[in-house]
């Protein structure tokens, strides 16, 4: 595959990642077993334990095993055709993903604000429409 290719087959890859590893540690659909997992990566005595449950909590961590799952259903290479592409477009693939994650929760967080801050404004606008109809 052509380099242009591989880099193609990078940036649309990472974004079902990114997806998938965004919508189990953040998103409502799954918040009952986030919260269970949360609990049990505190409280389990066994460290193996304690980490097993806090994969599901982080999206950094659980991007990785996403990663694996869609290297073996796509079975993407970079660079290399051997088991050395396996492991540049595995920590690649993770890269890419998380930066999407990032990015998507940086816009999130914008909308939110802007969101607010119409709400805000709304209720200046209406409480100086109630003072002037006051006087």
């Amino acid at each position: 595959m052509a380099l242009s290719q591989q880099l193609i087959w990078l940036f649309v890859l990472a974004i079902p990642i990114a997806c998938v590893a965004w919508t189990v540690t953040q998103e409502e659909i799954f918040k009952e077993v986030r919260i269970y997992c949360t609990q049990k990566s505190q409280d389990c005595e066994k460290l193996v334990q304690r980490k097993f449950f806090y994969l599901f909590t982080c999206e950094y961590c659980f991007s990785h095993y996403v990663t694996a799952i869609f290297l073996v259903i796509a079975d993407y290479k970079l660079l290399f055709g051997d088991w050395r592409g396996y492991l540049i477009s595995f920590f690649a693939l993770v890269f890419v993903a998380n930066v999407y994650m990032s990015l998507f929760a940086y816009l999130r967080q914008s909308l939110k604000v802007e969101k607010i801050d119409a709400k805000l404004k709304d209720n200046e606008w209406h409480e100086v429409k109630e003072e002037i109809n006051n006087k």
